[in-house]
């Protein structure tokens, strides 16, 4: 594989496609992950399409870049794992916000640890950010140990944050900050 920030050295990271559409349809309409990505209702294809056409890939203008995780493959063929994006990026002070999803059959196979490898990799020398975020319910043993596996450090405890429609849940904040800025 040629030298990319954006390759690790199993998964690679790459822009949406609109090939892309189907994959997305069944893991944003996926009601088990709803809790955690903050979603109530369904997407339609409709939406998806014309969200990855009108895609710019400019974080500065869009305040976001989602990307797929992607296994690369012989020639052209590669198997999408994921999605990993910034969110709430803040030109000024040099922030964004992190989030993956990971598809069941790929979970607990290293994938997610090297998407986040590759994606704070490029956060930090590419876009010079000073510090990336992320919000995870105390109960998400998985995303903890992922998040602090990558040096992710909880700095505050958000009291009754998520109502999940049966009780009121905390929420912890974790941030990794980026020393050499």
């Amino acid at each position: 594989m040629p030298e990319n920030i954006l390759n690790g050295k199993n998964i690679r990271l790459r822009a949406l496609e609109p090939g892309d559409v189907e994959v997305l349809y069944a893991w944003e309409n996926d009601t088990s992950v709803w809790g955690v990505s903050n979603t109530l209702t369904p997407f339609s294809k409709f939406q998806l399409e014309e969200y990855v056409l009108s895609t710019q890939n400019d974080i500065y203008a869009a305040r976001q870049l989602r990307l797929m995780i992607v296994i690369p493959g012989q020639g052209v063929e590669e198997t999408p794992v994921g999605t990993i994006d910034l969110f709430d990026f803040d030109p000024f002070h040099l922030r964004a916000g992190i989030g993956i999803l990971i598809r069941e059959p790929f979970r607990s196979k290293g994938f997610a640890l090297e998407a986040m490898q590759v994606l704070i990799r490029y956060a930090f020398v590419t876009l010079r950010l000073h510090q990336l975020y992320c919000n995870i319910t105390p109960d998400n043993e998985a995303s903890l140990h992922l998040f602090g596996k990558t040096g992710f450090q909880k700095c505050g405890l958000k009291k009754d944050w998520i109502n999940d429609g049966v009780k009121w849940r905390d929420e912890w904040m974790l941030q990794l900050i980026n020393h050499d800025i």
